[in-house]
This record gives structure tokens, C-alpha cells and sequence, in this order.
């Protein structure tokens, strides 16, 4: 499924404003992939997201951003951080790439951490699910979202300076957020700066709940970005900095488990008085004595592309990022525990021309970490992750058939600074057909191996002294077991495609088999607080997502859409835990001259399928609705004023993906009111 709209920056006149928001017809080339395919073109369903629908949709986590997309749910923690859900599978499944490049933080860790990008500043989001991603490591085994930016530009800008600002206002969390950019070219040199400035209040729930807000649920965030490069006609060079300072609350937290601890496969949580005296002072407590995080971000990122190198070379690209990360959870005003994370990752890539009817990519990639947690909460042991890998991805047609072969070999060391140590070597292949026909429908069928290295967090979590302490953001005890093996994923995907005419449609169907799938088994259960292990267990997902969509008028089309996962272990062995329960929707939206609106309605069912300690999810009906309008300015200037309602039947809603589901329900019914120009 496709989203396209143009970007804000560029010059639009009348009739092009009049076309944004109608059903995408043009051809959008997926950047991720390494052939750069179209998103009609590709073996799996990609989804791609930008212009003024993603500046609408745009919300302050990546998560909250694409959730509600066919397939993609997100494993929300209150408003300051929200991974992205991909068929049931989130991180360390779901890698977040900056323009192919590995994001190097701290999410893969814990849904509490949040994934270092402003979605304000993206021009556009790839997602890529099944066999599509494989290229991109095992950290992608579940699917991989590439953030497209303009930090570094890639063209010469218009009349030599092109630029956009925004503001806008949310009513749920009183949200107050600037957002700037401007790109200006002096000869082949352009440069580029960006920032934005987000403040919002806890948000507002229906009164069910029980309390007005979700306590902890704010954010602080401020991002800065300045970069260069230097173009020419057959490629570009260059490099930026991008600074991020993100606080944000932690919902669900509760003195209360601070002396919890395991005894074999139980957990014990001192006395009744204690935890009624803790309680008791919780509640005394103001907002400025919650827990927290203080995250600080910086990034540099290295980035070059050369085409037409040669009949035989079509394209050589690099892509090398540096990053200095950290976050430290704040308790009373103390910090508690801080992690951080010294890492690199460096990727080329070389695109060959056809060779006796192949034409492909090939590609090596190193990435390093340095990740260490020190204070109250040390209960990962401070270590070294090196990963190297080599892949390839070669296609070839005949026909209306073409062929893809894909693969990657990787070899993973984690060092731990007490001398242990541990090597994997995962190996992923993956081949799909592509039949076209009559150039209106298409149908894709491909089958993947993959496998993943198990990662610091599963192996040695509170594995040995002095590295064991509670996980009070998530109100957890976690262990993990050193001796865990590879995870290996085999799939099946088939995708069925119309995309020509007043009806087009994209329907993805899958299914997945994992020997040794890792996963977090509660033990034991105090309260909200859970015993975990990390397990390995043979397991299956099946499911299908897609959507529908017909052009009524040349002005209005309907859409309906849905997904579905099932995700058990096998033989006999019970549900997996936090698996989104299916949905089923629709749309109208339609274009009036400057006008736009839409309105969405879509249906998200009980999740009854819980694993061990898991209580069911109730169903909700979710109705959002847009309405933009768009004038000009000046003669290379436009702006548009939009706002968008999100949950305006006040639905109290609890998210079956979320850790803290029960502590955090989603934010009741919000207007965010915006007002962008560009030039």
C-alpha cells in the first residue's frame, strides 16, 4: 500500500494542491530497497508514507505515527515513546533505519526507550515487512521502517533556497510544537537546518479510568539538525549533526516494587504493610518527584551516492553514522540508572547493470555498540557488539515474470566485561517471483529463511553479580539465559495486487514458522509487577493485512482496510504474549478545489488469544477525521491550516501490544490544530 503526497518544500501551485490528497497515481520509488524498485514492483506489500499525509498523521513517537496502517500496531508507553508493531513482532525484530542506516539507541532494549527520531523532520517513512527487509540483518526478521530526512541533501534547491515552517496545538496533552527547515545552495554546495520544539502535559482519558490523565505521560523534546553536501548531476556527498534532547514520563511506575525479588521461579515483594506504606507515599507525591527519562542524543551521519559509474556500475552508495547516546532514569529528583551506547554502523552498497539478465547489489556492513547500564537498575552487564555482514540481492525476468534471489551472512560477537563471550553466525536467503499481468494486476509469491543472534538483553540479563536490579520502568524482573541460540524464521509470503483503474487494492497474506523463537515468559506475577525470562520455543504466525480502495468521483473514493495476526507457540505450548487483536475499517476522503477532508472509522477487536499472566483486551471503535485547506501566499509560497481529530468518540482503549496496557489506556478524544507554509 502506497501514501504519497508532495513534500511541503516544494513550489505547488493551484491544480497540484488541488491533487495532494487524491489517490496516489504516481510511481514511488522505495529507497530501502536496494534496487530501488517502485512499491508496486516489490515481493512484499510496502507501505510509504509522506507529504501532507504523514505531516497529519505525524505524531511524537514513531510508533504512534504509523499505527493504524495495514499490519503495523505500536507498543505505546505513555507520550514519549512508541515502537512500531510490525505483524505482531517489535523490537529486536523491527530494525528503524535512517536512510538505510542502523538507528543506534536503546528501543531494541525495552518498549520505556525511545527511538531517537523526529517524525516532524521525516519526509517520508518506508516500511518494509517479510522477506523485503532480510537484507537489512536480522534485526529486521519482522520488517524494517526506513525514516527518509533531508538532513543531508540530495538536490540543488529551487531558486536556491527552499524552506518550511509549522505550528501547531493538541487539546488532549496541550501540545505546543514548532517545527523549521531550510535548505539554501551556494553553487554545488547546499546546506541544510532543521529543529523542533515539543511540549506537551500528560494527556486526557475518558473519565472510566478513572483518573483524568495518564500520570506520566509528558514530554519534553528538542531536536536540532545542521548538514552539508556537495551535488552534482551524477550524485552527491556530505555529512550532518543532529542533536536530540527528548524527557519524557514513565506511566505505570510504583515504589511499591522497588524490593522486589525473585526466590527460584517466583517473586517476592515484601510485606502487606510495606507495600501499603509505600503506596501511601506515592500518592503524597507531586509530579515532580515522578520517574522520567532524560534522554540526549548525538548523531553524525556520513552519507554519499555516484551513479553511472560505467556500463557495468549503475551505482555505488555509503552510508556511515556515529552515535553518542544516553538516558538516565530520574527518581525523585536522583538519577537511578543510566544507559548508554558508543556505536557506529557502516554500510556500502554497489548496484550492477544487467549481466546476462541479472541485474543486482551487492553490499558489506559493519556495526559496533558499546553499551553499558550503570546505577540502581544495572541489570545488564556492560558489553561489545560487533557485527559484520555481506549480502546480496540479484533479479532477472522473463516475461511477465521476474525473479529475486536474496541473501545475507553475518557474524555477530558479544563481549561482556567479565570475560564471557559469545559468536553466532546467522544466514538468511529468500527468493520471490513477481508475475505481471496485463500490466493491472500483479501477484508475488516469495519464501524466506532467516535468522537472528540473540542480543545482550536475552542472554545476560541479570545472569551474574554485580549486574542484577529490578526494571522499575517496566515493572519488571528479567533474566536471561546465556545459552540461547540462533532464531530461525521460515515464510511464506503471497501479495495479490491491483494497481491500475478506479479500484486498486493490495492484499498480503503470510505465514511464519520459528524454531528457538525468543520470547519474554512471565514466571510470576505480583500486582502489575512480572517475573520474566527469556525463553526460546518453536512458534508460528499467520495473518493477512491489506486494503481496498475505489474512486467514486475523480474528487471522492472510499477505502477499507484490516489486519489479523494469530502468533502461538506450537505443540501445544499457548499464546504468545502482547500480539495486536485484528482490525477492520473504513474511509472517505475526498477534494475540493483547496479543500480536503476525510473521515476514518475503523473497528479494533477483544484480544481473547493471552498467554500466561496476560489479562483479555475489549474491543474499541476508533473514529478519526481531517479537514485541511491550502492557499497561497506568494508567488513561490503556499501554506495549508489543518486539523485533525483523533478518537472523537472518547473511547476509553486499551492497547493488547503495550507493556503497561493497563496503566496507560490510549488518549481520549484529541483536535490538533496546525498551520504549515512552505517556500
Amino acid at each position: 500500500m502506497t501514501i504519497a503526497m508532495p513534500a511541503l518544500a516544494e513550489e505547488a501551485n493551484e491544480s497540484d494542491r488541488q491533487g495532494q490528497h487524491s489517490r496516489p497515481d504516481r510511481e514511488i520509488i522505495v529507497t530501502a530497497h536496494p534496487l530501488s524498485l517502485t512499491s508496486d514492483e516489490t515481493a512484499t506489500p510496502v507501505i510509504s508514507l509522506e507529504g501532507d499525509d504523514l505531516v497529519h498523521r505525524a505524531q511524537s513517537t514513531l510508533g504512534d505515527t504509523l499505527a493504524g496502517m495495514p499490519g503495523i500496531n505500536v507498543d505505546n508507553f505513555g507520550g514519549g515513546a512508541g515502537r512500531p508493531v510490525i505483524r505482531g513482532q517489535t523490537s529486536p525484530r523491527v530494525q528503524s533505519l535512517s536512510d538505510g542506516s542502523n538507528i543506534q539507541d536503546a528501543s531494541a532494549i525495552s518498549p520505556d526507550h525511545a527511538v531517537t527520531t523526529e517524525p516532524l523532520l521525516l519526509s517520508g517513512i518506508e516500511v518494509l515487512r517479510g522477506p523485503s527487509a532480510l537484507i537489512y540483518g536480522g534485526s529486521a526478521i519482522g520488517g524494517a521502517v526506513n525514516l527518509l530526512d533531508e538532513k543531508v541533501p540530495t538536490n540543488l534547491p529551487e531558486g536556491g533556497i527552499t524552506g518550511a515552517v509549522e505550528g501547531r496545538y493538541g487539546t488532549s496533552d496541550n501540545e505546543q510544537t514548532g517545527v523549521g527547515g531550510i535548505t539554501a545552495s551556494i553553487g554545488q554546495f547546499a546546506l541544510r537546518l532543521e529543529g523542533v520544539r515539543r511540549q506537551t502535559d500528560d494527556y486526557e482519558v475518558p473519565g472510566k479510568f478513572g483518573e483524568a490523565q495518564v500520570d506520566g505521560s509528558w514530554a519534553d523534546t528538542s531536536t536540532i539538525t545542521v548538514g552539508g553536501s556537495w551535488i552534482s548531476d551524477n550524485g552527491y556527498v556530505g555529512l550532518a549533526y543532529t542533536r536530540q534532547h527528548n524527557d519524557y514520563g514513565l506511566p505505570g511506575h510504583n515504589h511499591a516494587y522497588e524490593d522486589c525479588h525473585p526466590h527460584g521461579g517466583e517473586i517476592h515483594c515484601g510485606t502487606h504493610d510495606e507495600e501499603d506504606d509505600h503506596e501511601h507515599d506515592h500518592e503524597e507525591e507531586g509530579h515532580e518527584d515522578a520517574v522520567f527519562t532524560k534522554l540526549r542524543s548525538e548523531r553524525v551521519d556520513f552519507r554519499g551516492e555516484y551513479r553511472d559509474i560505467s556500463r557495468v556500475i549503475e551505482r555505488v552508495r555509503f552510508r556511515a553514522a556515529f552515535t553518542d547516546y544516553s538516558h538516565s532514569e530520574i527518581e525523585e529528583g536522583d538519577v537511578a540508572t543510566t544507559f548508554t551506547n558508543k556505536a557506529h554502523d557502516m554500510r556500502f552498497e554497489l548496484t550492477h547493470a544487467r549481466l546476462g539478465g541479472l541485474r543486482g547489489t551487492f553490499g558489506v556492513q559493519h556495526s559496533h555498540t558499546n553499551f553499558k547500564a550503570i546505577g540502581e537498575e544495572q541489570f545488564l552487564p556492560p558489553s561489545k557488539t560487533d557485527n559484520t555482514a555481506l549480502f546480496l540481492m540479484e533479479s532477472f525476468n522473463a516475461g511477465p515474470l521476474r525473479f529475486e534471489l536474496a541473501a545475507r551472512h553475518e557474524w555477530q560477537t558479544i563481549k561482556i566485561n567479565d570475560g564471557r563471550k559469545t559468536t553466532h553466525r546467522p544466514f538468511s536467503v529468500s527468493g520471490a517471483a513477481i508475475w505481471d499481468i496485463d500490466g493491472d494486476y500483479s501477484v508475488a509469491l516469495s519464501i524466506a529463511r532467516s535468522q537472528r543472534a540473540p542480543n545482550v538483553q536475552e542472554l545476560f540479563a541479570n545472569t551474574g553479580a554485580p549486574w542484577r536490579g529490578i526494571h522499575l520502568a517496566t515493572n519488571t524482573w528479567e533474566i536471561g539465559t546465556p545459552t540461547l541460540g540462533k532464531e530461525t524464521g521460515k515464510s511464506v509470503d503471497l501479495t495479490v495486487r491491483k494497481t491500475a483503474g478506479d479500484t486498486t487494492f493490495t492484499l498480503g497474506l503470510y505465514h511464519q514458522d520459528y524454531d528457538n523463537y525468543i520470547f519474554a515468559q512471565t514466571l510470576d506475577q505480583f500486582e502489575d509487577f512480572r517475573l520474566i525470562r527469556y525463553m526460546a520455543g518453536d512458534a508460528r504466525f499467520t495473518g493477512i493485512d491489506g486494503d481496498i480502495r475505489h474512486q467514486v468521483t475523480p474528487n471522492v473514493g472510499l477505502a477499507v482496510f484490516g489486519d489479523y495476526v494469530r502468533a502461538k507457540l506450537k505443540d501445544g505450548g499457548g499464546n504468545l504474549p502482547r500480539i495486536p487483536a485484528g482490525r477492520l475499517g473504513g474511509r472517505v476522503d475526498g477534494v475540493f478545489g483547496p479543500l480536503y477532508g476525510d473521515v476514518e472509522l475503523y473497528q479494533v477487536f477483544e484480544q481473547g488469544r493471552i498467554a500466561s499472566f496476560e489479562t483479555r483486551t475489549s474491543g474499541y471503535t476508533m473514529i478519526n477525521a481531517t479537514l485541511a485547506y491550502s492557499f497561497d501566499i506568494g508567488e513561490r509560497a503556499n501554506a495549508e491550516l489543518f486539523l485533525r481529530g483523533t478518537n472523537l468518540a472518547n473511547e476509553l482503549a486499551y492497547n493488547h501490544a503495550s507493556f503497561i496496557k493497563d496503566a496507560a489506556p490510549l488518549r481520549g478524544r484529541s483536535l490538533l490544530i496546525g498551520l504549515r507554509a512552505g517556500f
